[in-house]
């Protein structure tokens, strides 16, 4: 009896261990500080910030300071792996005083944290996503009848009126309150429907699921790429991680923190507010 009472015993040690011994992950969702316009939500001209500006420095300084409260060690941004050298090289030109951090949310917040915290890399983990052979060929194939039709539809987008995009507010209220709004698990699961209207129900032949396989490829494959990336960096429990993403990304990427058993999700606001 006593031996299958310390069995028992053991076991559940052991599932409890591995319950809680999780990596504690910080998603901090973002809008591209040099505004690309190359995503989802666009930013007119006569709506944008220079975050060079004296006021917009002072206030990344001090949303860097409420990141240090997580105390990260290990630092991710969107930047594909391709680029780890270069990225590699900029940082260490930072930290020995020879670059100025140009209009890039990843320098702005993620250089400046690591110097402040004493991390000596950080991490490129960014992927694009792969079509299947149907939408590939379309669009990267010969069959240019089909590209035109697709982009027609594409630009079209008459579901535009269902897209959701809060209003930025980093022009008027400034670049916490923009990221304390973007980083609100509601507008981030709302987020998430945007990829599920527009060119989601687009069909090439009737009942075909042309627009399934594009942001299948597009959206959903690209960041469960740059989720297996994260899982390829040599973490450890004890380790925290930042992730410096566009907003877009949390509404995949924090599902598949809060899913895996290997890492714990943290609330990003409760840091930032």
């Amino acid at each position: 009896m006593k031996f299958h009472q310390l069995l028992f015993t053991l076991l559940f040690t052991l599932q409890f261990n591995a319950q809680t011994n999780k990596t504690e992950v910080l998603t901090l969702g973002s809008f591209h500080f040099n505004f690309p316009n190359n995503d989802f939500i666009q930013t007119e001209k006569s709506n944008q910030i220079d975050v060079l500006q004296p006021r917009y420095q002072e206030e990344i300084k001090s949303i860097v300071q409420k990141l240090e409260k997580f105390q990260p060690t290990i630092i991710i941004i969107e930047r594909k792996p391709s680029k780890q050298k270069f990225i590699d090289s900029l940082f260490n030109s930072y930290l020995n005083g020879e670059y100025d951090l140009k209009r890039d949310e990843s320098q702005q917040i993620g250089f400046r944290l690591a110097k402040k915290i004493g991390i000596k890399k950080l991490y490129c983990v960014d992927e694009w996503g792969e079509f299947n052979q149907q939408v590939d060929q379309a669009l990267f194939g010969k069959d240019s009848l089909e590209k035109k039709k697709f982009s027609n539809y594409y630009k079209e987008n008459t579901d535009a009126n269902l897209k959701y995009s809060p209003k930025s507010v980093f022009k008027e209220e400034g670049i916490l309150a923009e990221l304390i709004k973007l980083n609100d698990p509601k507008n981030i699961r709302k987020s998430l429907g945007n990829y599920l209207i527009g060119p989601f129900k687009y069909e090439s032949d009737e009942r075909d699921f042309f627009g399934v396989n594009f942001e299948t490829g597009r959206w959903f494959n690209r960041n469960l790429k740059i989720f297996r990336n994260i899982q390829r960096i040599d973490i450890s429990p004890n380790d925290k991680i930042l992730v410096i993403f566009g907003s877009g990304h949390m509404n995949i990427l924090n599902l598949l923190f809060e899913s895996s058993p290997e890492f714990e999700l943290v609330n990003t606001n409760s840091y930032l507010q």
